[in-house]
């Protein structure tokens, strides 16, 4: 951790000299937000739910990171109040728990029903600590049996990140999903150490393509024509699945035959530097913990901008379609996500388009990936002007795609301007308990706000709105090159 903190502090160094004094004063608070350790705690959830004797509670906790099911520095606590016992486990990839903040998960029989963020005094047992604080969480719905799933295609997509993509494979193999495959697309390689990682180490249980036009979206076109199965899964290489993640995800098609997609939780698996946790606590890429179907037929009252405030329904990290929905609608927009001028909006267009033919969306928080933010005040920068140069190029998207929502579209603009600025505002420090108390809201704690938004930040987010029909304009222009020369 300490090598990572260097790196990012020498950064922001030099953006800080740069910088006038208004911005210099933000990056001396961003500078004093300090680490925090993330972890997992299982409540054992309903009375009756037993070890199975492997030292896994019944539901399926996450197994440990080095695919032995055992999690180093396991911590047990006494009875949680609930009947059950509290076995806290290290995020994936931490190391054991000790004193200071920690952010956690709480699961109950291995279903994730909230987060919070605790305290551990020194000498302390972090996990009676932590199930103690756990249980002022709500205690969430009884867990439903599920169906059995579909077969799926996960398809991840990847440039020149071998070591970050190796780690994410390990994962998805480790999922317990009956029937899947898993491609990775390799886009607009430089090199062949993608290629020979999947065909070194992963052999015949994961196929290679290769996707020569940069983009995100490209990319993820090109899975979608390479995969085989009823239903398609979208993860990034940057992530480490939960080993229920598939089937959580995938699941819910088999019992819905109009959802034609479906999105699922995405946490932290780190929180060791100030971007990590600024991020986080403005709810980072969490949607909640409670399902939710969005259906066009009936449109959420509390969605007047529906569906064009796409966001609220999920991320690219974590999202699965059904396959012929996906392929009717025409895909990805090539010219929208990572890698091109538009910066972004791919998975928000998908879930727009698939919602414009009548299809249903259900976010479920079962499904979990743990995601790897981005680590610096520069990484911020960039994510903050990406954000909001991929909105409006996603919606863009949309009306040069789908110009028959043009009047839905101009009769929301009113609240859409009223949304944008709420989005971009700065700010303010939660109201919520001190973290030190020991209790209060987590990072990630649905917008629990326990750090300011840097003005800074706020400002590149607006001028990416305003850039963001301009580069989706480029990223055409820019495509149609690239594929002349592809061919």
């Amino acid at each position: 951790m300490a090598g990572v903190r260097r790196a990012w502090r020498e950064t922001v160094r030099v953006t800080r000299r740069k910088a006038p004094p208004g911005v210099r004063r933000e990056i001396d608070a961003f500078l004093g937000i300090g680490p925090v350790q993330v972890a997992e705690l299982e409540l054992g959830g309903e009375p009756g739910a037993e070890a199975d004797g492997t030292g896994a509670e019944a539901g399926g906790v996450r197994a440990g990171a080095d695919g032995t099911g055992a999690e180093a520095g396991e911590a047990r606590a006494g009875a949680d109040g609930t009947g059950g016992r509290a076995v806290l486990t290290p995020g994936p990839g931490s190391p054991p728990v000790t004193a200071g903040a920690v952010f956690v998960l709480v699961r109950r029989a291995g279903v994730p029903v909230g987060t919070l963020l605790g305290q551990v005094p020194e000498g302390a047992d972090p996990a009676r600590v932590l199930a103690g604080l756990a249980r002022e969480l709500p205690r969430g719905a009884p867990s439903e049996p599920l169906p059995a799933p579909p077969a799926a295609s996960v398809v991840v997509a990847t440039r020149e990140r071998a070591d970050q993509l190796a780690r994410a494979l390990d994962s998805l193999l480790a999922q317990d999903h009956p029937d899947f495959e898993i491609v990775v697309v390799d886009n607009a390689p430089r090199t062949g150490e993608t290629r020979e990682l999947v065909e070194r180490k992963y052999g015949e249980r994961v196929r290679y393509v290769c996707e020569p036009v940069p983009g995100l979206a490209v990319a993820h076109n090109r899975g979608l024509a390479a995969v085989r199965n009823e239903v398609v899964a979208f993860t990034d290489d940057d992530v480490v699945a939960d080993p229920r993640w598939l089937t959580e995800l995938t699941a819910p098609f088999a019992d819905d035959p109009r959802l034609g997609c479906a999105t699922g939780l995405i946490l932290p698996a780190r929180l060791r530097t100030p971007a990590q946790v600024l991020l986080e606590s403005h709810g980072g890429f969490a949607k909640g913990f409670v399902p939710r179907t969005y259906d066009p037929e009936h449109p959420p009252a509390d969605e007047p901008l529906f569906p064009f405030t796409a966001g609220r329904f999920g991320s690219g990290a974590s999202m699965a379609f059904r396959t012929a929905v996906l392929r009717a609608a025409g895909g990805f927009d090539p010219a929208t996500g990572a890698g091109t001028p538009a910066r972004g909006g791919d998975d928000l267009y998908g879930f727009v388009r698939v919602l414009a033919q009548g299809q249903r969306l259900r976010y479920t928080p079962r499904a979990l990936v743990w995601h790897h933010h981005r680590e610096t005040w520069r990484d911020l920068e960039t994510q903050a002007y990406g954000y909001g140069a991929g909105l409006t190029a996603y919606l863009t998207a949309i009306l040069v795609n789908r110009p028959a929502l043009l009047p839905a579209f101009l009769a929301r603009v009113p609240g859409g301007l009223a949304h944008a600025r709420g989005l971009t505002a700065v700010r303010a420090t939660g109201d919520g308990p001190d973290p030190g108390s020991g209790a209060g809201a987590a990072p990630g704690g649905h917008d629990s706000r326990t750090h300011p938004w840097p003005r800074r930040l706020a400002r590149l987010q607006r001028r990416g709105m305003l850039y963001g029909p301009v580069g989706y304009l480029r990223a055409r222009r820019t495509l149609r090159a690239a594929l002349r020369e592809a061919r």
